[in-house]
């Protein structure tokens, strides 16, 4: 590749990085904004069952691939764990009042959890020193941050055990995406993954009554917008960018998103819902994204069948395929 080409490219790589930096720690904001005045299950189970059905319908136009019964099976059992157990979790997590900033450190965990199911439990990559530290690190900042903020009346505990629920679960369903029999087509497997995701939080939905609770117009134009964006800014553009970014930009560099997206949800947090940004919280944070760090440049926590290094360390705002095409794991934020 010519010199201005590769300068060109590279520009191209960062604009599109920087992007998917501020969208994707926009998302804890506008989960908020629809808990406002929208119930909280079933403003989740709008936005997947909508930005599904666009992906879903799209991408059989486009590819013309057919779906089996195995496929859906398995896209299932991702988006129950991942939309519905990670996702869900998320927008309860923050309904319950726990701070946007909080939650979106506590998701910077999913990391440190595969390293931890990957490399220990299953075995499938020596742990090292640096994956070592990362998870002795990570998972103290963690109790600094949650028993700090628990001890202080600054978020409540259970709510912030809500948001440790749906790490372990978004970790877990990642893993097992890694050898679902998903179609080839990321766009479409996403699509389906959200609409029985979707589905499911409806049915939790319904079952807790949240549908009594709804009243169309009583919701508040904020969460309108906040409904919109995540929509389109968090499931399409996000989307759209984080899978150019895998096949025009190094895994690594692309993963970094993961330490980067909770600084832009503290800040936000601080910024607009005036949540409380102390020392402890700083210093928490900074302790689990260091750590994440270092487990990111261990070499990630998943490995493919080529036996590329793969950061599966997407954060419960998004949605999981695999890419066979691309002979990666994508962790996708939706």
């Amino acid at each position: 590749m010519p010199p201005d080409e590769r300068r060109s490219n590279a520009t191209l790589v960062w604009v599109v990085l920087g992007g998917l930096y501020f969208v994707w720690g926009t998302t804890y904001l506008g989960i908020e904004k629809v808990n406002e005045t929208a119930p909280t299950l079933i403003g989740a189970a709008v936005r997947f069952l909508f930005a599904g059905s666009v992906l879903f319908g799209w991408s059989t136009f486009r590819s013309g691939e057919r779906t089996n019964v195995t496929q859906w099976r398995a896209a299932g059992t991702v988006g129950v764990f991942l939309v519905l157990g990670g996702n869900a979790l998320v927008a309860v997590s923050e309904n319950m009042g726990t701070p946007t900033g909080v939650v979106s450190l506590i998701i910077a965990l999913i990391p440190l959890w595969l390293a931890l199911f990957d490399r220990v439990l299953l075995r499938s990559a020596p742990l090292g020193p640096r994956v070592v530290a990362g998870l002795l690190g990570g998972f103290a900042g963690a109790a600094l941050l949650i028993g700090g903020n628990a001890l202080a009346g600054h978020a409540p505990l259970g709510g912030m055990l809500v948001a440790v629920a749906a790490t372990v679960l978004w970790a877990t369903g990642s893993l097992y995406a890694r050898r679902a029999a998903l179609p080839g087509n990321a766009l479409l497997g996403s699509g389906m993954q959200q609409l029985v995701g979707g589905a499911a939080i409806l049915a939790v939905a319904i079952a807790s009554g949240e549908l009594g609770q709804l009243h169309v117009g009583q919701i508040s134009r904020d969460s309108w917008l906040g409904l919109a964006w995540l929509v389109v800014a968090g499931s399409f553009v996000g989307f759209s960018s984080y899978l150019w970014l895998l096949r025009n930009a190094r895994t690594s560099l692309v993963s970094t998103y993961a330490f980067v997206n909770p600084v832009v949800a503290v800040t936000l947090g601080w910024l607009v819902l005036n949540e409380a940004l102390t020392a402890r919280v700083l210093v928490a944070g900074l302790v689990i994204l260091v750590s994440v760090a270092l487990i990111v440049s261990a070499g990630g926590t998943a490995r493919t069948d080529l036996g590329g290094d793969v950061e599966a360390v997407a954060p419960p705002s998004l949605v999981s395929d695999a890419d066979e095409q691309g002979g990666s794991q994508v962790q996708t934020e939706i």
